[in-house]
């Protein structure tokens, strides 16, 4: 019997194009395979690769298959987006039907004036931009002025960068609050962003303290399922920013990858005594590299997840299982634009007392996940999604 789930967000890991991949610029994108494809030879994911990841990218030639010990398969979004927010979402089992507003022009003047006159200041930016190139542009502007700097991206988002020391994190977190406030309706981005930094002109650096403010899921999620059921929701990571706390009875925020890895590490040594989901995001193969379209750097975090893995399963109780999947693709070898790419993503579960080898598809949707989680747990089913209980079952 199940009594804890592992769910490991490998933020942005997407593993090959969906079929309208076209339509939202993004064909032949394929995050995983091109970075293996870019790395020498003898670079490799040999755990990710035990759990299945290379049967999933149809590598059997290039890297010889081993013994197989998890169950594999491949997820569709079904969201018509390709953001965090969309893609948690869908895991946890909402499925939008259109997506979030986005603002590639910067964001109307009706909207900039109702901010500067609920903060008290005017402000810099409105344009999209990238969030490390914005500071070298406007950080020592913004110091001097006082005025908080705004910009966007790809994305549905509404980012707000200050300095920590001459502006203050407190304030910035108040007037992310106060943008939250007014971003509803037709203007309801997915996300409002804090983005501190640090440092002084020509060696500004942003810091760990972002904080996202994300719009309350609309629906019930599988989250909500478990902690109405008295079971355990632990967030770790950004989890908890992007379900706007929704559903989760514990919040652990992370800096960076290494640090979310060791807390998911910690917490599943803790074991558990009921129904637990331990939900966990690693941000920065999408922040720090995806976007940046390292390639390099994007490969060493994979190895290094790759590393920590057999820790990870070694550590697993009989009644634990871990599920790793992605919110989206960015893929670092695409140079036509540095947004998210509209791909497939991972499905790699592994239990001690599950099939091995078990291949799970093409699932058409990232809620199969959520609704597979509430039929191991003997929860309500849930709105979207097909269960693949059945074909992890020996």
């Amino acid at each position: 019997m199940i009594k804890r789930i592992v769910l490991i967000v490998l933020d942005s890991a997407g593993v090959g194009e969906l079929p309208d991949a076209e339509s939202y610029g993004d064909k032949g994108a394929n995050t995983i395979g091109h970075i293996l494809d870019s790395m020498p030879e003898h670079f490799s994911l040999p755990n990710l690769k035990k759990l299945g990841l290379y049967k999933i990218l149809n590598r059997g030639t290039k890297f010889p298959d081993e013994d197989i010990i998890g169950c594999y398969g491949k997820i569709a979004a079904q969201s018509p987006a390709k953001d965090t927010t969309a893609g948690h979402w869908e895991i946890a089992g909402i499925i939008l039907n259109k997506p979030f507003p986005v603002y590639p022009n910067g964001f109307p003047h009706g909207i900039i004036e109702e901010f500067e006159r609920l903060i008290g200041t005017k402000t810099i930016g409105n344009t999209v931009a990238s969030g490390t190139e914005i500071i070298k542009e406007l950080g020592e502007r913004h110091q001097k002025t006082g005025y908080p700097i705004i910009y966007t991206s790809a994305d549905s988002v509404f980012q707000i960068a200050a300095h920590e020391e001459t502006f203050g994190l407190e304030k910035l977190y108040e007037i992310c609050e106060t943008a939250r406030n007014i971003l509803k309706g037709d203007n309801a981005v997915g996300r409002v962003i804090a983005r501190p930094f640090t440092g002084t002109a020509g060696n500004y650096t942003r810091t760990a303290n972002r904080k996202d403010y994300a719009l309350e899921p609309p629906e019930i999620t599988v989250l909500d399922e478990i902690k109405n059921s008295g079971g355990e929701v632990k967030a770790i990571g950004k989890i908890e920013d992007i379900f706007n706390g929704k559903g989760i009875t514990e919040s652990i925020h992370t800096k960076g990858n290494l640090n979310g890895i060791e807390v998911t590490l910690s917490e599943i040594k803790k074991g558990a005594y009921k129904k637990t989901l331990l939900f966990t995001n690693l941000v920065d193969f999408d922040m720090l590299w995806g976007h940046r379209r390292d390639v390099v750097s994007y490969a060493k975090a994979l190895k290094e997840f790759d590393d920590f893995l057999p820790e990870i399963l070694n550590s697993l109780t009989d009644d634990d299982m871990l599920i790793i999947t992605a919110d989206h693709g960015c893929d670092p070898t695409y140079k036509i634009h540095t947004d998210h790419t509209r791909e497939y993503v991972p499905l790699l579960v592994y239990g001690k007392n599950l099939k091995r080898n078990a291949d799970l598809g093409i699932r058409s949707s990232m809620a199969d996940i959520a609704a597979s989680i509430v039929d191991i747990f003997a929860l309500p089913a849930i709105k979207n999604g097909k269960s693949f209980k059945e074909q992890l079952i020996n």
